[in-house]
């Protein structure tokens, strides 16, 4: 057997293993010994390396026996070491010699010897001490024996030599290259994973190899790990290894993550490598804290303090850069087979506690998700239709949905009721909606719009109504969302699609049998126009005749056809309107046939409009009657100076005339059609009593002042008479104008009438100015830049043409129209004073009497800097620029 092989010594023969006979009775065999081991066998050095015979052709065939009779083969009792006087590399009895194990199997193994090129096999009951401690590569320590049987030498009293540390001082390093923790049992049998360790000595770097056992307490250590060792050299090779490593220094590694939450003082950010999140305090955030907010991209360092690990040397990184998720391009649809909870349960602590059903690659998937994967905040309900999209989480591979929208046929798979109404009222962040099936109005959010286009007062919708429960109430922040029930899932309809009302195609003829009264005209007279229209007005009664049964039915002023207002006994034409949650009827689109009534209704035009009263001008223009806004059938934000009304006269307390039941109706030539083609000129010598309100007549009047027959001839003027009916024609002004006749009175009347205003521009501020024109007390008139005509800027000195218009709230007059006729002069620079200029002649840089300039403070600009960029150059004794 060559000495390169790793086979055992073959196996005894049976008669082998017979018991060998006493001494006495093998005497000659005894004598026979010593002289055997008297007579050395001289084995040269050469012939070390091939111990063994060459085995036979049946011994190779044996080669492929089990390892297991082959290792019971080895008896240890049949070893003869004492008594020998030589051995196969001629050393004497008792010498002991060292090497490496090599080869370890169950039972047996493979010296190599250090002082000589042999390898030896030994046997592992030889080993002195525990076998679980031998491993491959450990120096051993034993003597040299040959096996009777075969005369092949081998190991015994193997003794394990402890490993030299060298005496010195720990040596402080870094991990270069770490034990590769990927092997897995993938390497050779017998091979060792190692890594290597660095030091620095003298300016020069020394590198060390290190193994698993090398570690203490099995600790895991990562390149760039600060650690202390020990070094050894191995006496066999020469080779120099790390022992006994401990880990001083885990070594900082840089992590990412999202700012999740920020308090006062400290915050937390949700870690990019693990589904955890992280404390870290404002004095580790390395850059400007006030713009630090929660979603802001950061990277950080760990470090363990109080037994808990916090987040140090937090630095912002690019937006973007962390990303904690990767989300499908496709788009799924699925079934929402659970939905969130409005008020989580106490012992509800997953934070995706929703899941849609999903047919995904032909396999039925339920996937979470939490309240931010919605794309709205439409109410979710169970068994909804939805389109969404899968997002995988890098950090643990979690599925969920995401993107999650609610797909338009979603109302044919839930068995929601679906109500409709019309937007009556919207606020900040929520409406109310009239419902046609229910009294009440219906409270919503704007977060409950299907559509991303916004509502509008009087949009029509179709909503689900769910009630709110006690614990949502009472989490309520407001008592609006603690209202019983929310209106849900709005959806906007077409217009025309709500209706509140059934009306009848049939026409009915009846007679007013009770007078409907206008808005809040029963209730206080004082009371505000804009309390005056949240009234409800006073219905009135029409009695009518169907199929022989005598009926009657209520009507509203709102429902009539036309201004005029419907009389009591007036003959009336219309149809019948029910509605659809209560069932009542009232009479709409109302007709007045023919009317039977005394009373009789007047024209007039509104003269003058204030907070909640106004006058009207009579017919014959001559006089003026008041009327208050809760009279007034129609708004009162339609009404300007000017219209033609409708009214009734009623005498009140102290036999004061008023008009009552005013109406807007078509405008009417108050003028008359007899106007006359000449223009003169006049001078007003008495304004209009809106104007001047301590004058007991109405009408204005106008004297003519050009010459010819009617000059000093004087004519009344009304509000109907003005060219612009805002415009205020003040005592004295001069103005052009036509003659009129009245109809009823065939009185001569001023009409068409053009003030003639010229004045001097005083003043131009930044968005006003004045014009010098007396006005009652007032000796200058305002304007407004916006008035001003073709965008012209007037300077002061300007001539220009203007109306007077009068705010009839305030009182007070202001110019409008303003036109500018002629500019003024242009103002002229005013040459410098003769002696300053000969001042300034006299002066010299050497003259100590000349004026000095002391600079106090520097300037700078808005910029922080010095605030002129233009270089200044020194000025020239005597010479003016």
């Amino acid at each position: 057997m060559e000495r390169g092989s790793s086979e055992p010594p073959t196996a005894r023969s049976a008669s082998a293993h017979a018991p060998a006979t006493p001494a006495t009775s093998s005497a000659p065999s005894a004598a026979s010994a010593p002289a055997a081991s008297t007579a050395p066998m001289h084995i040269p050095r050469s012939a070390s390396m091939s111990c063994h015979t060459p085995r036979s052709a049946g011994a190779k065939k044996r080669r492929g026996a089990s390892a297991l009779p082959r290792s019971m083969s080895f008896d240890p009792s049949l070893l003869h070491n004492n008594g020998h006087t030589a051995f196969a590399n001629g050393t004497g009895v008792g010498i002991r010699e060292t090497g490496v194990v090599e080869k370890l199997l169950t039972s047996y193994g493979f010296i190599q010897c250090s002082e000589r090129q042999a390898r030896l096999f030994f046997h592992c009951s030889q080993y002195n001490g525990n076998l679980q401690d031998l491993k491959i590569g450990d120096d051993v320590e034993f003597e040299v024996s040959l096996d009777k049987r075969t005369g092949k030498p081998i190991a015994v009293k193997l003794v394990k030599i402890k490993p030299e540390v060298l005496p010195e001082e720990r040596i402080s390093g870094q991990v270069v290259s770490a034990i590769p923790t990927h092997l897995d049992g993938k390497s050779a049998p017998g091979q060792v994973p190692t890594g290597s360790v660095c030091y620095e000595r003298n300016g020069e770097v020394f590198y060390l190899t290190y193994t698993p056992d090398d570690v203490e307490r099995n600790m895991h250590l990562d390149t760039g790990d600060r650690v202390s060792f020990y070094m050894e050299t191995n006496k066999h090779t020469g080779a120099v290894s790390a022992r006994n490593i401990v880990l001083v220094k885990k070594k900082q590694m840089r992590c990412q993550g999202v700012v999740c939450a920020t308090k006062e003082a400290f915050g937390f950010i949700e870690r990019g490598d693990v589904v955890k999140e992280i404390f870290f305090h404002y004095s580790e955030f390395k850059g400007d804290l006030e713009a630090l907010q929660a979603g802001d991209d950061v990277e950080f360092s760990i470090k363990e303090r109080n037994g808990k690990e916090v987040a140090t040397d937090v630095r912002l990184l690019p937006q973007g850069t962390v990303i904690f998720e990767d989300i499908s391009i496709e788009h799924f649809e699925g079934t929402v087979a659970k939905v969130i909870p409005k008020v989580p349960s106490k012992n509800q602590n997953d934070p995706l506690p929703g899941r849609i059903g999903a047919r995904i690659n032909f396999s039925e998937k339920e996937l979470p998700f939490g309240e931010k994967d919605t794309k709205s905040k439409v109410t979710l309900l169970d068994g909804d239709h939805v389109r969404f999209n899968i997002s995988v989480d890098r950090r643990d591979k979690l599925e969920r949905a995401t993107n999650i929208e609610i797909l338009p046929d979603t109302f044919q798979f839930t068995k929601e009721s679906r109500e409709m109404g019309v937007i009556a009222a919207m606020r900040d962040g929520f409406g109310f909606i009239k419902c046609v099936d229910r009294d009440a109005r219906m409270f919503f959010h704007f977060s409950e719009v299907l559509e991303e286009s916004p509502l509008h007062i009087s949009d029509e919708v179709e909503f689900t109504v769910v009630p709110v429960s006690r614990l949502e109430r009472s989490l309520a922040k407001d008592m609006l969302s603690a209202q019983r029930n929310h209106a849900v899932r709005i959806k906007k309809l077409p217009k025309g699609t709500v209706s509140f009302h059934v009306q009848s195609e049939q026409r009915f003829i009846g007679q007013v049998d009770r007078e409907a009264t206008p808005a809040s005209a029963a209730a206080n007279k004082n009371v505000s126009p804009s309390k005056a229209k949240e009234k409800d007005a006073e219905e009135g009664v029409i009695a009518y005749e169907d199929c022989g049964v005598k009926l009657t039915v209520p009507y509203y002023i709102k429902d009539l056809e036309g201004a005029a207002l419907p009389q009591l006994g007036d003959k009336v034409e219309f149809s019948i309107s029910e509605v659809k949650r209560t069932g009542l009827q009232s009479a709409v689109s109302i007709k007045i046939l023919n009317r039977t009534g005394n009373s009789k209704r007047l024209l007039g035009f509104v003269a003058t409009l204030k907070d909640n009263f106004g006058f009207i001008e009579t017919a014959n223009h001559d006089q003026e009657i008041f009327f208050h806004y809760s009279e007034m059938c129609g708004d009162v934000d339609n009404l300007e100076l000017g219209d033609t009304v409708e009214y009734t006269l009623s005498k009140g307390k102290g036999n004061k005339v008023s008009a009552e039941k005013v109406t807007k109706v078509a405008p009417v030539n108050g003028i008359g059609e007899d106007v006359g083609t000449t223009v003169l000129l006049g001078k007003v010598t008495r304004p209009l009593r809106s104007v001047d309100p301590s004058q007991t007549e109405y009408q204005g009047l106008i004297e003519v002042t050009e010459e010819g027959a009617s000059k000093g001839q004087s004519y009344p003027f009304g509000i109907v008479s003005m060219a612009s009916k805002a415009d205020c024609l003040q005592k004295g002004e001069l103005v052009k104008f036509q003659l009129c006749t009245v109809v009823h009175t065939s009185q001569k009347m001023a009409c068409h009438i053009v003030p003639q205003r010229r004045a001097l521009v005083e003043s131009v501020k930044d968005q006003f100015g004045f014009i010098t024109y007396e006005v009652g007390e007032s000796k200058k008139l305002f304007f407004h830049v916006k008035e001003v005509q073709d965008g012209l800027e007037l300077q002061t000195g300007d001539e220009v043409e203007f109306s007077v218009i009068l705010n009839q709230r305030t009182g007070k007059c202001s110019a409008c129209n303003v036109r500018r006729v002629s500019e003024g002069p242009k103002p002229v620079a005013t040459p410098r004073p003769e002696r300053l200029v000969n001042r300034l002649k006299s002066i010299t840089l050497d003259d100590a009497s000349a004026p000095r300039l002391v600079i106090v403070r520097q300037p700078r600009g808005p910029d922080n800097s010095k605030g002129f960029s233009i270089e200044r150059k020194a000025r020239q004794p005597g010479v003016i620029d």
